[in-house]
């Protein structure tokens, strides 16, 4: 059950990313930082793809990615439909690894500690989707911030959340 639930957050928000992205008027506001504003959408997108694709896609689901964190925040300019198609790919591994993944192992540690933490791989699941969470939020206010648009896109809908026996 716990797997099911990440994977259903993990892809609303990925899929909550493209809504943002699509959103913006302009491939340079994407990338737009305005005073105060560390990261635009555009790096919060990287950061977040780039960050499944490691933990998830690389190390639980063997995918082979090998992840460069600096570019995630190197990069600049890239096209909306590059980052899509990001998006894309890592919806897609984070699927394939999560399903094969034997909730057996949720009890175990993560293969390998993160910031000098060791936490069991479920609550890294958890870590891991919160986290992505929390940077669709900062693409939200960037988007907000840059554009001066105040009505939210429904990155966060519940609807995809919900499992065939409550739907």
């Amino acid at each position: 059950m716990l797997i099911d639930a990440v994977k259903r957050c993990l892809l609303r928000d990925l899929e909550g990313f493209v809504l943002e992205l699509d959103a913006y008027p302009s491939e340079a506001s994407v990338w737009a930082l305005p005073p105060g504003v560390k990261n635009s959408c555009g790096t919060l997108t990287l950061h977040g793809c780039g960050n499944l694709r490691h933990f998830i896609g690389a190390i639980l689901g063997k995918s082979g990615y090998v992840r460069d964190r600096d570019a995630e925040f190197a990069l600049r300019d890239l096209p909306r439909v590059e980052l899509e198609m990001l998006i894309a790919v890592t919806r897609d591994e984070v699927g394939r690894a999560l399903d094969q993944l034997d909730s057996d192992l949720l009890a175990r540690d993560f293969p390998l500690p993160v910031g000098k933490v060791t936490l069991s791989t479920g609550q890294f699941l958890v870590h891991l989707a919160v986290h992505l969470a929390y940077h669709l939020g900062q693409a939200d206010m960037h988007r907000r911030v840059v554009t001066g648009q105040s009505d939210a896109v429904g990155a966060v809908a519940l609807p995809p959340l919900a499992d065939a026996v409550h739907s």
